[in-house]
């Protein structure tokens, strides 16, 4: 399981206009999903001016730009729907998205598994979420794509960081989320400045506000679904404290 390769969305698209001062939205709606997957529709918020805010729907994972056919198309998205912090700038993937085109990923919760190096053991899932129960709004980059058959395809990675806090016993690595005074930066188009951008994604306290407990191992499939996959489960105590 590639890390933050999994995430829930439960809430009305009206709840997320609210949370994220959206100005218009889509005109359809997705189904709450408590197993979203690469490659399947999801909502971002992206800014196409400074003072506005719209709810679009893109398929998570972001489609190289030098794809030639549908077929490419998927298979590179598969393979990058997350991007590092650290070098999501000079990927050739990722880097004109970054420069140009930034975006939010609403959720609700994402799940994350624990690696030999943490506390836990290997594989276990833990469901990941808000202490506040507010949205959770994933750092992202989106762009199009254009078919040879001339449909455009709209797509999105989520980027990641080095993990943080107990967030750390869990897994190395953890999705970036901005404090909400960055939210008008981060997704205004006219803000090309790298330096910049870089200086954005540095938060001193980046896992303030999450909480997270283990889970069933019914989110390893992705035919299950439903609240039961977030209910909290009891384990044993962490074979290793560092």
């Amino acid at each position: 399981m590639s890390m933050c390769g999994r995430f829930a969305l439960s809430a009305m698209l009206t709840e997320i206009a609210e949370e994220f001062s959206t100005n218009s939205q889509p005109n359809r709606t997705l189904p709450f999903d408590w197993n979203i997957k690469p490659t399947q529709d999801i909502y971002i918020i992206n800014s196409p001016g400074r003072a506005e805010r719209k709810i679009e729907i893109v398929s998570w994972g972001l489609i190289a730009p030098w794809s030639k056919s549908g077929a490419e198309a998927h298979k590179s998205q598969s393979q990058a729907i997350n991007a590092r912090s650290e070098t999501v700038h000079e990927k050739p993937t990722f880097k004109r998205a970054f420069r140009s085109s930034r975006c939010l990923i609403p959720a609700t919760g994402y799940y994350e598994w624990a690696t030999e190096f943490g506390a836990f053991r290997s594989k276990q899932p833990f469901y990941i979420t808000s202490s506040t129960g507010r949205l959770l709004a994933f750092a992202g980059l989106h762009s199009e794509w254009q078919s040879p058959e001339g449909v455009i395809r709209k797509s999105a990675a989520l980027i990641t960081r080095d993990s943080a806090g107990n967030l750390a016993t869990i897994h190395d690595r953890m999705p970036l989320f901005l404090p909400e005074d960055r939210w008008d930066s981060w997704l205004d188009p006219s803000q090309n400045s790298i330096p910049e951008l870089i200086k954005l994604m540095q938060v001193s306290e980046p896992a303030a506000g999450l909480e997270f407990w283990p889970v069933q191992d019914l989110v390893n499939s992705i035919r299950n679904n439903g609240e039961v996959l977030i209910e909290r489960i009891e384990i044993g105590e962490p074979e290793t404290l560092f």
